[in-house]
């Protein structure tokens, strides 16, 4: 199900949701971002034609590039919920 040269998306996640925030997007939809690529590259690339594999990997691609817990918390931060 998840390869270890999948782990290598990550960084390109990163590097992607990078020119998101370099463009001006608002930081509170950089954890959106993030999980939308992860779940497009987990369907397109990782899946093999199981889509729903590709959905959780991609889930877990997009939130370990996030950081669920940073993410999380800089989405609430700035509707000032904490």
């Amino acid at each position: 199900m998840f390869e270890l040269y999948d782990v290598l998306i990550i960084p390109l996640i990163l590097g992607i949701v990078e020119m998101f925030k370099r463009a001006g997007i608002n930081a509170k939809w950089l954890p959106f971002i993030s999980l939308a690529l992860g779940i497009a590259i987990g369907i397109v690339y990782v899946a093999n034609g199981d889509w729903k594999q590709g959905l959780l990997v991609g889930a877990m691609l997009g939130l370990s590039a996030s950081g669920l817990y940073s993410g999380t918390k800089n989405t609430l931060e700035k509707r000032g919920s904490l």
